[in-house]
């Protein structure tokens, strides 16, 4: 069985067992948290897809660890205008554990 998920703004596609990296989430490392924006649920040709949740449906997760992604580069320039720009960005990260998955 799997889940289509809402959190941080972004959507994942979680089965029981796996460990993904979501946007920071405040809960600390052993936590369990419940996510309750399920957009879809799948169990082999059996898809039920919400409107745009499903109703009682919801992901059950234990917080892994705390992080930072690798950094991203960033280089502006203009050319023939002495113009160039450096810079860069971390972005914060939780990884969960998917626990369970219910309709």
């Amino acid at each position: 069985m799997y889940a289509v998920i809402k959190t941080g703004g972004k959507q994942y596609r979680v089965v029981a067992g796996e460990k993904i990296k979501v946007e920071q989430i405040a809960a600390d490392v052993g936590q369990e948290i419940t996510i309750d924006q399920v957009l879809a649920v799948g169990d082999g040709a059996d898809l039920k897809v919400g409107t745009p949740l499903v109703a009682g449906a919801s992901v059950t997760a234990k917080v892994v660890a705390h992080g930072r992604h690798d950094k991203v580069r960033i280089f502006k320039m203009r050319r023939r205008k002495h113009y160039q720009k450096h810079g860069g960005h971390r972005q914060n990260y939780t990884e969960l554990e998917i626990g369970a998955v219910s309709a």
